[in-house]
C-alpha cells in the first residue's frame, strides 16, 4: 500500500504517523489492513506523508 511505502519512506513508525494524526497505532493498524476506511483521518495522513490525495484516488 502506498502509505505504508511512504511511511518507510519517511523513516516514520505508525507510531509516530498515529501521534501526529491524532489517533491511535491500533486505529492506524486498522486502517492500513482496510479493516476500517479511515475516511476521518485519511487527509491528514496523505499530508503528513506528502501523498498526492489523487495518486490514490483509483485505489479507493
Amino acid at each position: 500500500m502506498i502509505i505504508r511505502k511512504r511511511l518507510l519512506e519517511k523513516g516514520k513508525t505508525q507510531e509516530q504517523l498515529a501521534k501526529e494524526v491524532g489517533t491511535t497505532k491500533v486505529y492506524l493498524n486498522y486502517i492500513l489492513h482496510g479493516e476500517r476506511s479511515g475516511q476521518k483521518y485519511l487527509p491528514k495522513i496523505l499530508d503528513v506523508l506528502e501523498i498526492d490525495p489523487e495518486s490514490i484516488q483509483h485505489i479507493a
